[in-house]
């Protein structure tokens, strides 16, 4: 039996960040993990899918010259030449967390599935038993496989699956239009993989804004064979071949691809923990209540930590709370409440998606007074410049304060507009302090200088509005 004050399960993202906050305040500390070490970022999600998305932007970019005058062959993808350098550099960056967890004190992790006997005491699947004064709980998320996919069999596949390819499929059926399924099925569709995305209910990733939802389905929609509200009537199996068969326009139709790709979002990875003997009150979905601000389950000694939490399923996040619920595991029973990152989020389809702070429908709901202030790319002087002239960015202001609460954007570029939105809104600025930052001519940040302006004018602090030309002005 090993008697520890700190027992962590799971060593991901998370776990490790719970790992090294616990270690703070004792040494006598167990990393649990049951399966081979690598995040899910570095094996299975962040890393090899923007592998295969920069391959996508290769080929893609080859096609887009013709518009600058520059003109060469339609690229040749080989699709084993492409996988291989996704496999290759995926397991560069597993390697680089193997050593971090490898580099922890050896008498300090164990290698096992766990589950709990009672609440304070883990049974390993090797027979071994860890009785804990406090247990971070850091095991990750699965994939969901919804029941109307049983019919294709093992032509089902998950994200999961798509970083252990040899080669390219030749076509492929995608499910879901969150983020995993919008990335991978744009990616593969610009690699000359036969695709279409079935997605639910009109969404479009994280967007909840419904101007830029609406122009995020257009651009994407354009690009590749996207429905975001699809009536799937029937998936079925033939031979080697998944049918589906969906209504569109009013009109039958009837697809067959090679796969099917479930990206249907993930859960918590809880089975075989036997939460029920954590002495912790489940819920229908056979998980606790956890507060986001400590991490901690019902006030109890158990934490919860990274996508288990069923939070905001992103690294930086899980990293967040590794170290929030290692803290205070380690500290306990004196918990401290710990403040949030301002929420960001970006898919890096292109153009991207992003958002930031509190969302649309956040805003909305809570009955907040906020303004809007837009900017449509399609004229943005630098966005025409590179031809990437799409995109709608939104941002909220609350009435009064002028204090920046969030944006919805659908941007080139995306990704980095969305940082420099994060940054002033966590440093608590208001939109005339925002626009008193520097702003270089030519760039796309102009762009969010126009949005700015026009959400000042919105709010009421200013009585005009710059024509849009000014951007290909002096940049004043």
């Amino acid at each position: 039996m090993h008697e520890v004050d700190v027992a962590i399960i799971g060593a991901g993202t998370a776990g490790m960040g719970a790992y090294r906050a616990a270690l703070k305040h004792t040494d006598r500390i167990v990393l649990i993990e049951g399966g081979p070490y690598g995040t899910t970022c570095a094996r299975l999600g962040c890393m090899p899918s923007k592998l295969l998305i920069a391959a996508a932007e290769s080929a893609e970019s080859v096609r887009e010259a013709p518009g600058f005058g520059v003109h060469a062959a339609e690229p040749r993808i080989d699709g084993a030449e492409v996988m291989d350098r996704v496999r290759g550099e995926r397991d560069r960056f597993v390697g680089f967390v193997i050593d971090t967890v490898e580099g922890f004190d050896s008498s300090r992790r164990l290698k096992g599935g766990a589950r709990f006997e009672d609440p304070h005491t883990l049974r390993l699947d090797t027979g071994e038993a860890v009785r804990a004064a406090r247990i971070v709980i850091a095991t990750g998320s699965a994939p969901v496989r919804p029941g109307m996919f049983d019919a294709v069999g093992d032509r089902l596949i998950t994200s999961d699956d798509v970083f252990y390819w040899t080669d390219l499929p030749a076509s492929i059926a995608v499910f879901g239009g969150g983020i995993i399924g919008l990335e991978l099925a744009q990616a593969l569709h610009r690699l000359g993989v036969r695709v279409r995305l079935f997605g639910k209910g009109g969404g479009v990733g994280p967007l909840s804004d419904p101007a830029v939802r609406d122009a995020a389905a257009g651009i994407l929609g354009a690009d590749l064979p996207f429905l975001p509200d699809a009536d799937v009537q029937d998936i079925t199996r033939e031979g080697d071949t998944v049918v589906v068969r969906h209504d569109t326009d009013g009109a039958q139709h009837e697809e067959r691809f090679d796969w099917l790709l479930a990206a249907t979002g993930r859960a918590p990875a809880i089975d075989g923990l036997d939460l029920g003997a954590s002495g912790l009150t489940l819920d229908d979905r056979g998980t606790p209540e956890v507060d986001p601000a400590t991490l901690q389950a019902e006030g109890s000694h158990i934490f919860f930590a990274g996508d288990v939490a069923a939070r905001i399923p992103l690294l930086h996040e899980a990293a967040d709370d590794g170290r929030i619920a290692g803290d205070n595991a380690g500290r306990f029973p004196d918990v401290l409440t710990h403040r949030r990152r301002t929420p960001l989020g970006v898919v890096f389809t292109d153009p991207n998606i992003a958002t930031v702070g509190a969302s649309f429908t956040k805003l909305t709901d809570s009955a907040c007074d906020f303004a809007s202030g837009e900017v449509d790319f399609a004229d943005q002087g630098r966005a025409r410049v590179l031809r990437r002239n799409h995109g709608l960015l939104r941002i909220y202001g609350e009435r009064g304060t002028g204090r920046l609460l969030g944006a919805e954007m659908v941007a080139p570029q995306g990704e980095h507009l969305a940082h420099i939105l994060a940054w002033a809104m966590q440093a608590g600025m208001d939109v005339e302090t925002a626009l008193a930052m520097p702003f270089y001519h030519p760039v796309l940040e102009e762009g969010l200088r126009t949005a700015l302006r026009d959400l000042s004018v919105n709010l009421g602090r200013r009585t005009d509005n710059p024509p849009r030309s000014i951007d290909c002005g002096p940049g004043a």
